[in-house]
């Protein structure tokens, strides 16, 4: 992985005061709605922080509701379908005597108020007091808060600083609400803090286990029914943290109003915020050990605003999918015995302006053409900084806002689906950037990173490591994994920068790294990760690809998790390919040289066929091989304008031909001139017919087309791919000619002959090997035909196949004569 650029780090800027005659009302939508929720109330008067509470899709409750009979939801999911006991009303409540409430302590008080209070439930709300009932709220700017409770109505007295309390005689009702004066009339509000937990104690456990595979369900902002009322629930995981408080929109990003609560060991704040729906902007604001308070975007956040803007948004899926038969057929066959090309794309670039939904008017019709089986994303992730093209994320869990929302995001990938076009996606678990609003420092502590800054610090990218070895990070990672291929129909994550997952000394000096507890330099806690990540993911989801960007040697990397046998002895990391970055350079290096010096190189095109095998390959030229001063691959290639589009043909050629399978960057298709920049993407001018050299970049793209479905159609080409069976060096060794010559076999033995020339010369009555049997071989590929711009040396006729006898040539039961076209590859099947 090459580096990227750092991203700037932002902050938030500092929160404006409540203002008047700006509270946002929306109606309350039907599928929000439990099946016999409770009409709204009246609406706020503008200007308060409760008046813009139910954004999009919340409602509240009538005056006297009882509480529901539905106990607090006891999954992640939440208790969606929880039905409101029959309200009881009292249409003129009647005043009620009230007493002063005692005092909270100094310090209950000033961690109540300075957001560092663990457990706020326990001083707001209703709570047993001698000969009554202790009401306490906590409304900052109220001019007056009402209780009303079971046809009672009586003023809290304000103690300051937001504070409203006092003592009703009786035992607590079972629910109750308030009536919270801002100054322009009185509003009725749920009380949050007479709730109990909305996060059930199986959800903790797992969440405690680290195994919650359903993170997304547990953490983070869920609309939902609670207790028969619509709100939210908001959850987020700070185990170091001595108070978290939500702050949004709904309250002019002042939050001191909803302290949440901390659910014991399991390091969850919890808290459910009536009338709080779908849109809502929201953040954490998080009390440090150290007192210092820090405004944080939700790690779980399904939705984000769009960057700059760093705000978390409430958010619920109502997506339909259309994919069903693409779902079920997609584990049919093992990848690594399928047909498998992929275009890879940067979705913001692909074609600039263009959302999620214009995107799948346009991108499945393009590849379809093209006949690749796959698309892999640029990560799709939330990230602050375009200039990472993704790879600095910051919302794990939000497509990223640029394009559209999430069910946006849906839309494209059911589009590709329906077309029939697998949908990988680049995944970054191997660090994040330090912007404050983000993971760095979450709760105060190191949290998401490790602890040791040696372990912490990644040197490249300017950026932090994950701690892999604490369950809840692991979890969290997992848990996204999951995420996306269940949530997304995304079918297959690209694993970003494995190796420096792997090595405690990857890009570091001596003394800047610490060995493992073995004395080792591997780090066990990622591989841990890597196989728990693949092992759950294959489990959970059939059918779903993962490859590693893995640029060593570590042995191991496709082998199962549960075969022995891998670098550390006990098992593989799990993947289901891995990209071959040793056949990449060694390919480029021999095509970037003239033809006269690549007798000397030749080794660099044949040594990948001693470790082929090895691992199940991806053939990779990718996005990181056309930037930062590489240039595009067809001006990696020498001489003038015929000879490099030559090269570039005749090693797409020889890349297809070649086991693994194939990934190619946008824009490499039709041969572009420039190295890729993600300010304007592809040139796509260049296949505009009033171009002058419109052609030769349309003949490309052309072989290209053909290329997939000459490679789709021929089982010879991927059936066998990983095994050695599926290959055999026909001319190998023929350096001073710039010739190679293989076999790729079926599983049935149906062969197919790729013969590569790489000199600019043609050579004439050229005999090759072939096995004995088929009277005759016919073309069913030539890069150096005229239709994709070469110079027409072509075998229109089947070749006939010379039996045995003295023409007998590399070991083989029979031999062509062939004529092989300059600068191209050529491919011959049984006729």
């Amino acid at each position: 992985m090459t580096a990227r650029p750092k991203a700037p780090q932002t902050s938030e800027p500092t929160p404006p005061a409540p203002r008047a005659g700006t509270g946002r009302r929306t109606r309350t939508t039907d599928r929000k709605r439990s099946a016999e929720s409770v009409p709204a109330a009246d609406p706020a008067p503008a200007g308060s922080p409760d008046a813009v509470a139910p954004a999009r899709g919340a409602g509240t409750g009538d005056w006297g509701d009882e509480p529901a009979t539905a106990a607090p939801s006891t999954t992640g999911a939440a208790a969606r379908t929880a039905q409101p006991a029959r309200p009881s009303r009292a249409p003129h409540p009647e005043p009620a005597a009230l007493r002063p409430a005692p005092p909270l302590s100094e310090d209950e008080r000033r961690r109540l108020l300075d957001g560092a209070h663990h457990d706020p439930h326990a001083l707001l709300g209703a709570h047993p007091a001698p000969d009554g009932t202790l009401f306490r709220a906590l409304r900052p700017h109220a001019v007056s808060v009402r209780i009303v409770a079971e046809g009672v109505e009586a003023e809290l007295p304000s103690l300051g600083d937001g504070l409203f309390a006092g003592v009703l005689p009786g035992t607590a009702p079972d629910a109750h609400r308030l009536l919270v004066d801002y100054g322009d009339g009185p509003l009725p509000v749920d009380d949050p803090y007479r709730m109990p937990p909305s996060l059930g104690e199986f959800d903790l456990h797992l969440i405690g286990e680290g195994r919650h595979e359903e993170l997304w369900q547990a953490l983070g902002a869920r609309p939902m029914v609670h207790r028969g009322v619509t709100g939210t629930r908001f959850t987020v995981w700070a185990p170091n943290a001595r108070g978290v408080r939500v702050t949004g929109d709904f309250t002019y990003w002042d939050g001191r109003a909803h302290p949440m609560r901390s659910l014991g060991s399991s390091g969850v704040w919890e808290l459910f915020l009536p009338g709080v729906g779908e849109g809502a902007l929201y953040k954490f604001e998080v009390c440090g050990p150290d007192g210092v308070r820090t405004l944080r975007a939700d790690p779980m956040a399904r939705r984000t605003e769009c960057p700059p803007a760093t705000a978390s948004v409430v958010t619920d899926s109502a997506y339909e999918w259309n994919d069903a038969q693409w779902m079920s057929g997609r584990g049919a066959r093992p990848v690594h015995r399928s047909p498998f090309s992929v275009y890879e794309v940067h979705l913001a670039s692909w074609r600039p302006g263009l959302g999620y939904r214009e995107l799948a008017e346009q991108l499945p019709a393009y590849v379809a053409q093209l006949g690749f089986t796959h698309v892999e994303l640029m990560p799709a992730a939330e990230h602050p900084f375009g200039g990472s093209w993704g790879y600095q994320v910051t919302g794990y869990y939000a497509p990223t806002a640029r394009l559209g929302g999430p069910d946006d995001f849906r839309y494209l990938v059911d589009a590709l689906h329906r077309a029939g076009i697998g949908v990988l996606m680049d995944w970054v678990p191997a660090h994040f950037p330090k912007d404050e609003w983000a993971l760095a420092r979450f709760d105060g502590t190191p949290l998401y990173e490790h602890a040791d800054p040696r372990r912490a610090e990644h040197p490249d990218w300017g950026t932090l490591e994950f701690d892999y070895g604490r369950r809840e990070v692991r979890n969290f990672l997992v848990a996204n994994a999951v995420y996306w291929c269940e949530e997304f129909h995304i079918d297959g994550l690209r694993v970003d920068a494995v190796a420096s997952m792997l090595y405690l000394d990857y890009s570091r000096e001596e003394g800047e790294w610490c060995p493992n507890e073995f004395g080792g330099r591997d780090n066990p806690d990622a591989v841990a990760f890597l196989q728990e990540m693949n092992a759950v993911l294959h489990r959970r989801c059939p059918g779903v690809v993962t490859v590693a960007e893995e640029s060593t040697a570590w042995n191991g990397v496709t082998r199962p998790t549960h075969l022995p046998g891998g670098e550390l002895g006990h098992g593989g990391l799990g993947f289901s390919l891995k990209w071959n970055m040793g056949w990449m350079h060694d390919s480029l290096v021999y095509m970037s040289k003239e033809p006269v010096h690549r007798k000397y190189h030749h080794n660099e095109m044949t040594f990948s066929m001693v470790y082929a095998h090895s691992e199940n390959y991806v053939l990779p030229i990718s996005h990181d091989e056309v930037v930062h001063g590489k240039g595009s691959l067809v001006s990696k290639m020498p001489g003038d304008w015929w000879q490099q589009r030559a090269n570039h043909r005749a090693y797409l050629g020889f890349m297809w031909s070649h086991p693994g399978k194939q990934l190619l960057f946008m824009g490499q298709e039709f041969a572009q001139g420039a190295e890729w920049a993600e300010s304007h993407g592809p040139d796509w001018w260049l296949l505009d017919p009033a171009y002058g050299a419109a052609a030769d970049h349309r003949g490309t793209r052309d072989l290209v087309a053909d290329l997939n479905a000459r490679y789709t159609a021929a089982p010879a080409l991927w059936e066998q791919d990983c095994e050695p069976a599926g290959f055999s060096w026909v001319v190998a060794d023929a350096g001073e000619d710039n010739v190679l010559a293989f076999l790729r076999f079926a599983a049935d033995g149906s062969p197919l002959l790729a013969a590569c020339n790489f000199s600019p010369v043609v050579r004439h009555d050229y005999r090759i090997g072939v096995p004995g049997g088929p009277s005759h071989w016919r073309e069913v590929l030539n890069t150096d035909a005229e239709r994709y711009g070469g110079s027409g040396v072509v075998q229109p006729s089947p070749v006939p196949a010379e039996q045995h006898g003295q023409h007998e040539q590399h070991g083989r039961g029979a031999s062509l004569s062939l004529t092989l076209p300059p600068l191209a590859t050529v491919w011959y099947q049984p006729a």
